[in-house]
């Protein structure tokens, strides 16, 4: 008898090891309107994607396992190449469901996951909420955090997002999105109207190294767009109205893209009519001129004035027309 009671301390002694080991986990259990095939799980770093995991689907279903520091921001596609647009899930160490209809290529639905909640309440709702408030409310949330980082970081101003980044815990102080937004800040002050423009040099579509400076004596509008941004297309002819009306007044256009595949960056040019300077690094959100400038949605866009000093930001339209009739006159 005490020999069979040491053994079962000795059980309750591993199991209770045993469990003391485990770490926090997630399971991804999912189904979707596919029979087979591989679906791909991505990580997330400067507004794209990278794949981190894969597996395969047997009839429709798929799981993924693994172990989060914390909840962040993944995607989930059946596209190897995707990088920009997969399905957004917020993994949490939790069990969590997906299922996803690929006829719909905007949302997956998710369950198990308090921080998609939350993702799903705010994320496209800018309007109905204060994101100083929404931080108070969630001040460990990686969720708030990346919202901030993500619809906030080029409409605030400097002192403004340095202020809603001092209302989140300090646990939160490793956080990628929260550094991230430390560099904007520090860029944003670099570049507020009143400071001389940055200087920079990079590649035209032909190969020639162009430096923004040179291009300084008159005024000029420091343009980022690229090829792929639906809303920067939809903007240029109100740039070529505005290039065509002032060019011969004292007016330049120097468009920065952040496009990754050089034909479709200049088939873009040739389709628009933008007739006026352009560069590239080819680099997508990793362009150098845009982190130079803090730039984190496009289109944008900085006047310099003929000095070489910024004196507006994100001008368009017949916003943009105006501002030129009176410095033109």
């Amino acid at each position: 008898m005490k020999s069979f009671a040491k053994f079962l301390l000795l059980l309750l002694i591993v199991f209770m090891l045993s469990s003391f080991d485990q770490k926090p986990a997630y399971v991804i259990d999912g189904k979707i309107n596919v029979s087979s095939g591989t679906i791909y799980l991505k990580g997330f770093r400067n507004k794209t994607f990278f794949t981190i995991d894969s597996t395969k689907i047997v009839n429709g279903r798929f799981n993924f396992k693994g172990s989060v520091k914390r909840p962040d921001l993944f995607g989930l596609t059946l596209d190897k190449a995707e990088s920009f647009s997969p399905y957004y899930i917020f993994i949490e160490n939790s069990p969590i469901q997906v299922g996803i209809d690929t006829a719909n290529l905007r949302s997956a639905h998710i369950t198990g996951s308090a921080s998609q909640s939350l993702f799903e309440k705010y994320r496209s709702k800018f309007d109905d909420f204060k994101i100083d408030s929404l931080i108070k409310a969630n001040p460990t949330s990686t969720v708030v955090a990346y919202i901030l980082y993500r619809n906030f970081a080029t409409s605030l101003s400097a002192n403004d997002l340095e202020d809603n980044i001092s209302l989140f815990d300090s646990s939160l102080a490793d956080l990628s999105y929260i550094n991230e937004l430390k560099e904007i800040v520090t860029v944003k002050k670099q570049v507020d109207a009143g400071k001389p423009a940055v200087d920079f040099s990079a590649l035209s579509p032909d190969g020639k190294t162009l430096k923004l400076s040179n291009y300084f004596g008159n005024y000029l509008l420091l343009d980022f767009w690229a090829s792929w941004c639906g809303p920067c297309r939809r903007e240029n002819p109100n740039l070529v109205k505005v290039y065509n009306k002032f060019k011969s007044k004292g007016f330049n256009i120097f468009s920065v893209s952040l496009d990754q595949r050089k034909e479709s960056w200049t088939a873009a040019i040739a389709k628009d009519n933008l007739t006026w300077t352009h560069v590239s690094d080819l680099k997508f959100w990793d362009s150098a001129p845009a982190k130079l400038y803090a730039v984190r949605t496009i289109p944008s866009n900085f006047l310099i004035d003929p000095s070489g000093k910024i004196i507006a930001h994100n001008l368009s339209g017949e916003e943009l027309e105006k501002v030129l009739d009176d410095l033109l006159k």
